[in-house]
């Protein structure tokens, strides 16, 4: 056999096929075994060896069968795409609970929609820091960028490559299908060439990529030379399987099927990179619900004429430019169909107002229901209160000029 290719490993959770007893599991076969003694055995003349009366063989294979080498499962590279999942989830987080409206940078993709609102240090080329209950990311502009959670640290290199890392679990990435998992008891490697191996205690698989491969625990193994041919070794029985249809059992020859090869390891795909940040596309006024209207009511409440009077007076200072848009939002109390229904009326009224207060500028509304919350309405499966009414809003988009 030749030895494993020594080059960088990609790693992750691994999952090997379980063996009866060790680390693998095998399905017994429907037909029953049926050993024969090869002709060429013997010479003739000679008393030809006979096969036992009821063979039995390993893992329950029939008799003669040599195990197959284990898999080794290319696991999920979520806790490497963490990194990007963070970065939403904190910038979600870290709206500030403020008592009344608030004026903050709003930022758009290509299409002109909102993708950041509040709570992050950005800068004009495109990276950004963002802090929030669960950690920091940190995007650097270029798809790369690193976040830290709960003694985690997950970097993206941007160019598919990556690493993980959590005290107790370590994962690379190369980018290329290729990379290494290892934790306190299991250690695995993919060269994305289909080939790869996998320790796990006293286990120990290897496979070559070229329909070859190894197994052993220690105390049984297999050998697979892709062309068929193999052996295995255990406690109390040896089988040689010379490929071309014969093969030995404990020294006796018996007819047996050549070997089927060892299936290529799967690939790593290469991490997904750090979007940068959306550049500044205008302003994004946001008004707590409470200050307009009451619990699960569209109509504006006596007190919202003074701030819709403010925002006004504001915009029309400012000189507004565009199409301005008001986006109703609810939390996620009640159904779906309430809740867009609720957002849309909400956004009309304020729409309403403002062109009351003679607001000069284009004005369209639209509802979002609970679709785009900036905090959690739950937080470990209880009720967040406090979540929920940042939630509860309007935001006026306020195009640049």
């Amino acid at each position: 056999m030749r030895p494993v290719p020594c080059r960088p490993l990609l790693v992750l959770a691994v999952l090997v096929v379980p063996l009866a007893g060790c680390s693998l599991s095998v399905a017994e076969r429907d037909e029953a075994p049926r050993p024969r003694v090869s002709a060429s055995a013997a010479p003739t003349g000679t008393p030809t060896p006979t096969a036992p009366a009821e063979p039995t063989g390993v893992h329950g294979l029939p008799y003669g069968e040599i195990p197959p080498v284990p898999l080794i499962a290319v696991p999920d590279l979520s806790a490497l795409d963490d990194a990007q999942a963070a970065v939403d989830a904190a910038v979600r987080a870290a709206v500030a609970s403020l008592p009344g409206l608030s004026v903050t940078p709003a930022r758009c993709d290509a299409a002109g929609e909102l993708v950041v609102r509040d709570g992050a240090v950005l800068y004009g080329d495109g990276s950004g820091t963002f802090v929030g209950p669960d950690g920091t990311v940190v995007a650097y502009g270029d798809g790369s960028g690193t976040a830290t959670s709960d003694g985690s640290t997950t970097t993206n290199y941007g160019d598919g490559s990556g690493t993980y890392a959590d005290g107790d679990v370590s994962i690379v990435n190369y980018g290329d299908g290729s990379g290494s998992y290892t934790d306190a008891t299991r250690s695995v490697t993919v060269y994305g060439d289909g080939s790869g191996a996998l320790t796990d205690g006293t286990a120990s698989i290897v496979n070559y990529g070229d329909g070859s491969g190894t197994w052993t625990d220690g105390t049984e193994s297999v050998t697979n030379h892709g062309d068929g041919s193999g052996t295995y070794s255990g406690p109390t029985t040896s089988i040689v399987n010379h490929g071309d249809g014969t093969g030995l059992v404990d020294g006796v020859p018996v007819e047996m099927d050549p070997l089927p090869p060892v299936p290529r390891m799967g690939v790593f795909p290469p991490l997904a990179a750090l979007e940068p940040v959306a550049p500044v596309c205008g302003s994004l006024v946001t008004l707590p619900a409470s200050v307009l209207f009451d619990f699960g009511r569209h109509e504006l409440r006596p007190e919202a004429g003074a701030v819709l009077d403010a925002v006004v007076t504001g915009l029309t200072a400012a000189g507004v430019a565009g199409t301005v848009e008001v986006h109703g939002h609810t939390d996620s109390v009640s159904d779906d169909a309430f809740n867009q229904a609720l957002s849309e009326r909400r956004a009309a009224a304020v729409v309403d107002g403002l062109e009351e207060r003679g607001l000069g500028a284009p004005l369209v509304a639209r509802g979002f229901g609970e679709t785009r919350p900036v905090a959690p309405n739950e937080v470990e499966g209880q009720d967040d209160p406090a979540g929920r009414q940042l939630n509860r809003r309007v935001e006026i988009f306020v195009p640049a000029g």
